[in-house]
């Protein structure tokens, strides 16, 4: 067994690319081939498929990676138990994030726990909400901030309530309201997020028994923004996600208020390397300070 081949391997599934995983970790092209060789040899059976969309995983590599993240999660436990008996503080730590986190509280955070640490290497993911979760059942990240309730497979910290606003054009008839019921915006056109990223806003017209005329589907807060400016619809975003922007739109409370809820999830408590546990804290701590 070779955790250094595994670990190439995991790096050229999560690129895609052979060329990619070399030049991330310091290997030539040839080199990365030659070990992914060397495995499927030592397996008796393909791992990848290379095409010109890149590399794909065979059925039977999609079977063995899942026991190979595992292995690899736990000899980065064992090499962070090491650490601590050595009496340094090391290792990595996998965080998957969405945009409104990593602009408004990673920085810090990360800032914080480096400083303390310098010797635990943060690395960070963005996706949306689905992919957040799936990254933690499968091993790719150690945490994951996700909006709450999530999938019963995973274990979630709540960590900070987060109010929904309405976005509104500039020159829209209720922009001069100080709250607005979600009935009167029912006929409106709706910009929405993408699938994965839509979650909070479908919890919200949901509960207010609204199906909305949606015009447009854009995968980013900040074009969703951008099209509410220019007249294209309203919209219903978070407030983190909102916080700081210069946009020229209004930003309403819904008369009823309406919160998503944030949080940080693990695959297991039980089972989470030390590293991990001591960033959760620093999450932690953090929200508490702020």
């Amino acid at each position: 067994m070779s955790i250094s081949k595994y670990k190439v391997l995991m790096k050229v599934i999560h690129y895609g690319s052979l060329t990619k995983a070399a030049e991330v970790m310091g290997y030539t092209q040839s080199g990365v081939s030659h070990i992914i060789n060397s495995l499927e040899e030592e397996f008796g059976f393909l791992l990848i498929r290379r095409g010109r969309s890149g590399i794909k995983l065979t059925r039977n590599g999609e079977q063995v990676v899942r026991t190979i993240r595992e292995i690899l999660k736990w000899n980065e436990h064992l090499e962070q138990e090491i650490a601590a008996i050595h009496g340094m503080e090391a290792g990595t730590v996998y965080v998957g994030t969405f945009t409104s986190v990593s602009v408004h509280w990673l920085p810090a955070i990360i800032k914080r726990f480096q400083q303390d640490f310098p010797r635990i290497t943060i690395h960070l993911a963005e996706g949306d909400y689905r992919q957040m979760e799936e990254w933690i059942m499968s091993g790719e990240v150690d945490c994951g901030f996700v909006s709450l309730p999530t999938c019963s497979k995973i274990e979630a910290i709540p960590l900070q309530q987060d109010q929904m606003l309405i976005l509104l054009p500039p020159e829209h008839p209720l922009s001069t309201c100080p709250v607005i019921d979600l009935s009167e915006i029912k006929d409106e056109p709706f910009i929405m997020p993408r699938k994965g990223s839509d979650d909070d806003i479908n919890r919200v017209l949901t509960k207010a028994a609204i199906k909305p005329d949606i015009k447009f589907t854009a995968g980013d807060d900040y074009a969703i923004m951008a099209m509410v400016e220019m007249g294209l619809g309203i919209s219903i975003l978070p407030e983190l996600v909102l916080r700081g922007q210069q946009r020229n739109i209004h930003l309403k409370e819904i008369d009823e208020p309406i919160f998503r809820s944030l949080g940080i999830a693990v695959s297991s408590m039980k089972n989470i390397s030390p590293a991990t546990k001591k960033f959760l804290m620093y999450v932690q701590d953090f929200l508490k300070d702020g």
